[in-house]
């Protein structure tokens, strides 16, 4: 058995690496590299978290309401009416879900949202499908986001609609860039767009609520042209109005977005936190309400070519002028900057996910910023590729949005109503220590219990809604998708579970004894000087070595069996003759039959002699024997393959 009561006596030296990354082109773009002791000064606080984590909720004002109409113009002019008590009845639900992820922030105040209350309260199974539905809503968020703000640009400038798809893609871009710049200079750099949205959309509608009490309002003049216009029915019914709510739920998304980022925000963190989400709520709801009132009475319409927000504020302000010009501008800015809210929770919660094993490790790794930037690429890229796809239509990426938000609303708010029943038991003044949070005794927890509880059917009720009135839309793509996901995720964490269990050394019982025989071969294209030091590396490692050369042509191979006789040092070398002029494979078969005969304890190891030059055009023109050799043997056990390489100072070739 291994004794591990002489640990002590393992000698541990700790010393600082006092390398400082240099300053290249990375540098440049997102900036200087900051160090692991950084970290407490990048936390940011709740005007910047309101920036940051908002956005995205904050920015659905400019398609909801639009959304709305979207569906309820199929009925006519006469469905319009219904707008405003779809509207509240939306408020009523962001209410309860925004009451619900406080709840959440204050049990987990580690973050990860939906994902650590599922995995936390109702096993892995749910946390990933909660986790899926959260990391495809995120992908949407940029998407929607993006293709919604280019097509604000193009309501105001119509000869750009053509160029929306790479308007779309360089947006995506530019924020990615931003956000690798690190999350408190983001929120810095984002605050003043974010608040001049909120300031100028507060004028716009306050202006058009006073001119519509005054009686100066009006109606729209010069209407675009309206969706649905060739496809109406007669009368409006209950599917179409429920097919108009799920369609503006739309509003509710990046609620849960901060309860995710907890960490990001100064101590008290949960404090901070649950502030920011109330002001968005509020925010949310006066501006969500008041757009919905307005677009009924100057009688918008919903179109392709011009957005409500740009009818609302060409009204409101009597025109295309400054303020209008504004209003546009800002809405557009914060419809860019909503996807922020998704680069500042995908790549939090895919850290979290793969520290627990569910996705690729390379994530839980911070970049040089103190980001987890390849959480940031990845998004880039996939929204990217989604924006290409659906052609930067909102309409067309809608349908696709909220099931999935919905889907981690019900299980998150189903996770805590079981956390509260469980708080129910647990005697007053003790504690009970989970994975995510710690559990006490709660004497509201009958209260919060009925009140999660409520949350959760209502969503669930909304999320069904949605699935059968946008199925047809592309509400069945997410619906195959997720479990999809699921799987995928499942396989990555068994993946780590078994290589976990191969490598513990748990129970390991008795050390593997060492190699009793060690044996060296040496490929050999050529006699030189690089040869030669692989020769002598050989040799310190075993007495036992073997030279290998390919005989592709006898007159060369008479060369090197002449060199080798005089410079070999008396180590033999096998000629294998390949008559297919073929140089790995007749090596690959040589080492296989050496592994094949071999005596137990016995390590094969292969020593390549490796050319390596200054100039790196130069090193493409030579053939890469070690990686070659490396690839096809690394999953043979007990070979090892070992570079010597040979440094070769030239000039340029060119």
């Amino acid at each position: 058995m291994i004794n591990r009561e002489n640990n002590s006596q393992t000698p541990i030296i700790e010393r600082p690496a006092n390398y400082k990354p240099p300053r290249n082109l990375s540098s440049w773009l997102i900036g200087r590299p900051l160090s692991t002791a950084d970290a407490p000064h990048e936390t940011i606080g709740k005007a910047v978290g309101l920036a940051v984590f908002a956005s995205d909720a904050l920015s659905s004002n400019a398609y909801a309401t639009q959304e709305i109409l979207v569906i309820l113009a199929i009925a006519g002019m006469q469905g319009f009416q219904y707008v405003v008590p779809i509207s509240i009845a939306i408020v009523v639900l962001l209410a309860i879900v925004s009451t619900s992820y406080i709840q959440v922030i204050h049990a987990y105040p580690q973050g990860g949202g939906g994902y650590i209350v599922a995995r936390d309260n109702l096993g892995e199974f749910p946390a990933l499908v909660a986790a899926s539905s959260l990391l495809m809503d995120y992908v949407l968020v940029v998407s929607v986001s993006v293709s919604s703000g280019v097509a604000q640009i193009t309501s105001a400038y119509p000869d750009l609609y053509e160029y929306r798809v790479p308007l779309a893609v360089a947006s995506v871009f530019l924020v990615t860039l931003l956000n690798l710049r690190g999350l408190r200079e983001t929120g810095t750099a984002i605050i003043v767009p974010n608040f001049f949205f909120i300031i100028i959309m507060l004028i716009a509608l306050g202006t058009g609520v006073v001119k519509y009490l005054t009686g100066s309002l009006g109606t729209i003049v010069n209407p675009p042209e309206m969706v649905h216009a060739h496809d109406m029915a007669t009368a409006v019914t209950p599917f179409l109005i429920l097919h108009a709510f799920s369609s503006g739920t739309a509003a509710l998304t990046g609620i849960e977005a901060i309860s995710t980022g907890i960490t990001a925000f100064k101590e008290p963190r949960s404090k901070n936190a649950a502030i920011t989400l109330t002001w968005m709520a509020v925010i949310l709801s006066s501006m969500f309400l008041g757009i919905s009132f307005l677009s009924t009475k100057i009688e918008a319409v919903p179109s392709e070519y011009e957005t409500v927000i740009s009818q609302i504020a060409r009204t409101s302000f009597g025109g295309q002028n400054l303020f209008y010009t504004g209003a546009i501008l800002g809405t557009t800015i914060i419809l860019m900057l909503a996807a922020n809210t998704a680069f500042a929770g995908f790549p939090r919660l895919s850290a979290l996910m793969a520290k627990d094993g569910f996705m690729p490790r390379q994530l839980t790794y911070r970049g040089s910023r103190l980001v987890y930037s390849r959480g940031v690429v990845a998004l880039a890229l996939v929204s990217a590729v989604l924006i290409v796809i659906f052609q930067a239509s909102v309409t067309r990426l809608i349908p696709l949005y909220a099931i999935g938000v919905f889907l981690s609303f019900t299980i998150a708010q189903s996770g805590m109503a079981l956390r509260w029943w469980k708080s129910g038991r647990v005697l007053p003044g003790a504690e009970v220590s989970g994975q995510g949070s710690t559990l006490k005794f709660d004497p509201f927890w009958k209260v919060k219990m009925l009140a999660n509880g409520f949350g959760a059917f209502c969503t669930a009720v909304v999320m069904m809604v949605f699935a059968v009135t946008k199925f047809k839309d592309g509400a069945y793509i997410v619906m195959a998708l997720i479990p999809l996901m699921v799987a995928v995720l499942w396989a990555i964490h068994r993946h780590y579970r078994n290589f976990a269990r191969n490598l513990s050394l748990e129970n390991i019982g008795v050390i593997p004894h060492h190699a009793t025989r060690h044996r060296v071969i040496l490929p050999v294209s050529g006699v030189h000087q690089g040869t030669l030091a692989a020769l002598r590396y050989a040799r310190m490692l075993s007495n036992d070595v073997t030279a290998v050369h390919v005989v592709i042509e006898p007159v060369d191979a008479e060369k090197v069996r002449a060199k080798w006789e005089t410079w070999g040092e008396g180590v033999r070398m096998v000629m294998l003759d390949s008559p297919y002029r073929l140089f790995i494979e007749p090596i690959l078969q040589y080492i296989s039959e050496i592994a094949g005969t071999r005596q137990p304890g016995e390590t094969i190891t292969v020593v390549v002699p490796e050319f390596v030059t200054d100039n790196r055009l130069a090193g493409a023109l030579h053939m890469n024997t070690a990686d070659i050799l490396r690839d096809q043997l690394k999953n043979t056990h007990g070979i090892v393959i070992t570079d010597v390489p040979y440094h070769v100072h030239e000039e340029s070739i060119v």
